[in-house]
């Protein structure tokens, strides 16, 4: 079967995945517009064809057909000027002016997918992805607009961008979208991840009312509050029904993404850079790459649009080779140690893990330079001997020696005022000339617009890289940009933050590929860029700076609701909780950071009783066998309300299912609850060692199981059910 069918008599091009249908059309007028994205057709006859009416106040660009007009037609690629005056997706500007006639040229079909030049983007080999190029073109200006598609057959996702083309003239990009799409109706709840620093990917649901719904983020980060997805379903969608279609734009930047309602009850989705703070200078014969947008449809609802996602992500956009390795369990000394340690202790707390099971430690902030709190030192990537008077080599090969490996973290896009590194090149910082510049956290940011702090950042991370056996590293982002430079050249101002994107970019292959040993985690106080741009580098992110377990059912379930578990890092950390002050048993913090896939501790395992390490140790021999069906198997949310989570993980072969329930708070004569579970063998016998059981795999799922009637707080159980 053809991925890509195109019916040339009638100029329609029809995209097949296992799951939906993309049809879009050229007009004889030249437009292209969108014909259908939902459940999957065989064929498309084009019987039901585009009704063309006389709107009033809808111009027209034919003279004496009122009845044709950009402004009801479901354009592919809107620009503006002619006619539309819903959100366009191109905005120029030249000596003609700024409007775009973009007409249909030429098509290009191909097996496989092009990387896109110095950005994240999808990939797949020749027999699992066909790309379709299509080339619009305006006359006068002398553009031309490439709109690029790439279908994933089985992993039914469909990536779209943009490529702008200048030919004689040159012009200004003041809004490019890297895609729109255009719905007949606009029947949709909107689903999107939202939050704060410490509180992120709260999923939210809002109906899709008159007007626009938009987010997006001007922080130079895609930011704890935002994330860059948007999802469009049915009302009656639920988890295991309904239609829902996922939006997300691959780039870690400032970004929009928006669906709109029309006059005519229509609506559009768009996605892609921020346009209030960019502009874009192209010369003559110079092009400009928009970041990648990614989309899906299921019938199966958010259980479908989940599993889709995981499995794309993991299979055609983590880039890293420990997408399907076992993630290492850890011990992070920061909530242990914060910035006051020795080597000794180090050592000491190192000792009682290796005990414990734990296979990976990682240093954390305070290791550099004179580094003893958080207002000095950041770019000096230069060991302090003075707590670790053995360097990093001595640690690591004694951290070796007791079975664990060693793993360190890094702020390498920042610079503290209080350096070497700023003392030598102060204009190496982001900032503002005649203003005082904006701290935050006591820092500013490295211009990674500049190739040579880009370079820098490589040489000093990769120095310290090749001088221990490091096997993981912590990259971390603790502040936004601000004091943009006001003197750059040719309104670069405007271009800065997607060319410092751009840095980055660069900065994270060169690093990643240099090194492709190392285990690389993302973090930006927690989830301030847990986005698809990082992931194509960094296979996993620390989910948030809250470890609390109570606060991480919403902060995980938000996060696995597109990303994979084995991105997910979660710890266990002390109680009372640093961030919240809640005391939570520690069976309820293990079985909460297990389900977050990358699973680690957070806390000072010397001032543990034994009885409390016993506890960490039975738990770490329960991850391992488990560990395999979190972070690579199916995750099915189950029944909760306002007071209980559930969800369960099945293998891919289905031979393990884990469990996990927890409920926040006691309640005087509570009902009793019953939860049934998803997605194993109906036929098969499972034996759960938990409840000292069988049960066939229809029972679970139909009849369910009852919780316990415990009257505590924080109560969790975690049942494994393995096929006999």
């Amino acid at each position: 079967m053809n991925v890509i069918e195109i019916y040339n008599e009638k100029q329609i091009f029809h995209l097949k995945t296992r799951e939906f249908s993309y049809i879009i059309q050229v007009l004889e007028t030249g437009d292209l517009v969108h014909r259908y994205f939902g459940k999957k057709i065989e064929k498309f006859s084009d019987g039901n064809k585009i009704t063309y009416l006389d709107r009033s106040f809808s111009p027209s660009p034919i003279t004496g057909d009122r009845t044709y007009s950009l402004d009801v037609l479901p354009l592919e690629y809107s620009s503006n000027g002619l006619g539309d005056f819903r959100t366009s997706a191109l905005d120029v500007r030249n000596e003609f002016g700024v409007t775009l006639d973009l007409k249909y040229k030429e098509y290009r079909l191909y097996k496989g997918k092009k990387e896109l030049r110095g950005l994240p983007a999808s990939f797949g080999n020749q027999e699992e992805v066909e790309s379709l190029e299509i080339d619009l073109y305006d006359q006068l200006t002398d553009i031309t607009v490439t709109l690029q598609y790439s279908i994933f057959e089985e992993a039914s996702y469909l990536a779209r961008s943009a490529t702008i083309q200048t030919g004689k003239y040159p012009c200004k990009l003041e809004k490019v979208l890297s895609a729109t799409l255009d719905f007949p109706h606009q029947d949709f709840i909107v689903h999107s991840l939202a939050g704060r620093y410490a509180y992120e990917k709260e999923w939210t649901q809002t109906p899709l009312t008159k007007g626009q719904y938009s987010i997006g983020s001007i922080r130079g980060a895609s930011s704890h509050s935002r994330t860059p997805f948007l999802a469009l379903a049915s009302p009656d969608a639920g988890e295991d029904k309904g239609d829902v279609y996922a939006a997300h734009l691959v780039y870690s930047g400032n970004f929009t993404a928006f669906v709109e309602t029309t006059a005519m009850e229509t609506s559009r989705l768009g996605l892609g850079l921020e346009s209030h703070y960019f502009s874009w200078q192209l010369d003559k014969d110079d092009r400009f790459q928009t970041p990648e947008v990614l989309l899906s449809y299921t019938d199966k609802g958010f259980t479908g649009m989940t599993q889709n996602s995981h499995h794309f992500i993991t299979k055609h956009l983590i880039r890293s080779s420990f997408v399907n390795k076992p993630r290492p369990i850890l011990i992070n000394n920061w909530e242990a140690t914060y910035f006051e340690f020795t080597e000794e202790k180090i050592l000491q707390l190192a000792q009682v893990a290796s005990r414990a099971g734990i296979e990976l430690f990682v240093l954390d902030d305070g290791w550099f330079g004179k580094r003893n709190n958080d207002e000095s030192s950041l770019g000096d990537w230069k060991v302090n001997l003075d707590k670790l008077p053995n360097g990093l080599n001595g640690l690591a090969e004694r951290i070796n020696e007791l079975g664990m490996k060693f793993g360190l973290w890094f702020e390498p896009e920042m610079i503290s005022i209080d350096s070497d590194l700023y003392r030598e090149h102060p204009d190496w910082a982001i900032r503002t000339e005649g203003r005082l510049p904006i701290y935050s956290r006591e820092q500013l940011v490295l211009d990674l617009t500049k190739q040579e702090v880009c370079d820098y950042i490589i040489d000093s991370v990769s120095s310290i890289l090749e001088s221990a056996n490091i096997s993981y590293v912590k990259w971390d982002m603790n502040r936004n940009i601000t004091n943009i430079p006001e003197g750059l050249a040719n309104d670069q101002r405007f271009e800065f933050h997607h060319r410092y994107m751009l840095g980055l970019y660069r900065v994270l292959d060169h690093l990643t590929k240099r090194f492709p040993n190392i285990l690389f985690e993302s973090c930006a106080g927690g989830g301030g860029r847990n986005d698809l741009g990082i992931m194509y580098y960094m296979p996993q992110a620390w989910a948030s700076d809250d470890t609390d377990a109570i606060e991480r059912l919403s902060i995980q379930e938000g996060t696995s609701l597109i990303y994979p578990p084995s991105s997910i890092g979660a710890h266990v950390s002390a109680v009372p909780n640093h961030q919240v002050g809640r005391i939570t048993p520690l069976a309820t913090r293990g079985n909460v950071a297990m389900m977050g896939g990358a699973f680690g501790y957070e806390l000072d395992l010397t001032k543990l009783s034994e009885k409390e390490l016993d506890e960490i140790s039975q738990q770490i021999e329960t991850y391992h066998s488990i560990r395999e069906t979190i972070q690579f198997g199916q995750l099915y949310r189950l029944k909760k309300t306002s007071n209980t989570w559930a969800a369960n993980y099945v293998s891919q072969d289905k031979n393990q299912a884990v469990f996990t329930f927890v409920k926040i708070l006691g309640k005087p004569e509570a009902p009793l609850l019953h939860v049934r579970l998803k997605g194993l063998d109906p036929d098969a016998l499972y034996e759960c060692p938990q409840l000292g059981e069988t049960f066939y795999g229809d029972e679970l799922m139909n009849i369910g199981l009852t919780m316990p009637h415990v009257q505590k707080d924080y109560f969790s159980v975690q049942y494994i059910f393995n096929k006999i």
